[in-house]
């Protein structure tokens, strides 16, 4: 067997040949997107964390040369009392959520830098619990609070900062960067 020798690659990992990993590690996400907590940083990428959840009031339109994203209502979260949560405060933003779908915004900023494209997968704990989350691509050079639909099958509750997703980066050949509707999304 002819080996070539072994090289480590830019995501940190030892590679053996023209062996190419897919994904880059949670640290390199971590770096990439900056200001997670040592929590989030998980082996392959980096979770993101609730930030709101939107109930859709109005129809949307996706037409062949524009879209209407249909009016939305924030839910208010139930504030319940009880242990110190990260913030430093002593009260807990509950979501508690019939079955039916929402809008869920990330309170984490996304970046996906240059030659690298993001995957969103919804975190175990949110499957096991009859959610489903249901995310897009995220191209080079986006920068923003994104979105996604979660579906709730069976009544969950879920806190405000809770960790729902996990962002995964590979790297990807483009043409342009990310200069879409909803780049720089939700940023304060």
């Amino acid at each position: 067997m002819n080996r070539s020798p072994v090289s480590a690659g830019h995501n940190g990992f030892d590679r053996v040949g023209p062996t190419i990993c897919m994904f880059e590690s949670g640290q390199y996400v971590a770096d990439a997107l900056g200001g997670v907590d040592d929590d989030q940083v998980q082996p392959n990428g980096v979770d993101l964390r609730l930030g709101a959840v939107f109930e859709q009031v109005e129809p949307g339109r996706i037409g062949v040369e524009d879209k209407t994203v249909g009016q939305r209502r924030e839910l208010d979260p139930v504030v319940e009392g009880g242990e110190r949560g990260p913030d430093g405060s002593e009260e807990t933003a509950v979501y508690r959520l019939d079955p039916g779908g929402y809008v869920v915004r990330y309170a984490d900023t996304v970046r996906i830098p240059a030659d690298h494209v993001g995957f969103l997968y919804p975190r175990s704990s949110l499957l096991r619990n009859s959610c489903m989350l249901d995310t897009a691509v995220w191209d080079a050079g986006y920068e923003g609070k994104g979105e996604g639909l979660l579906e709730v099958y069976h009544r969950v509750e879920l806190e405000r900062g809770a960790r729902i997703a996990q962002l995964v980066l590979a790297e990807a050949a483009h043409v342009d960067r990310y200069d879409g509707d909803y780049h720089l999304e939700h940023l304060d």
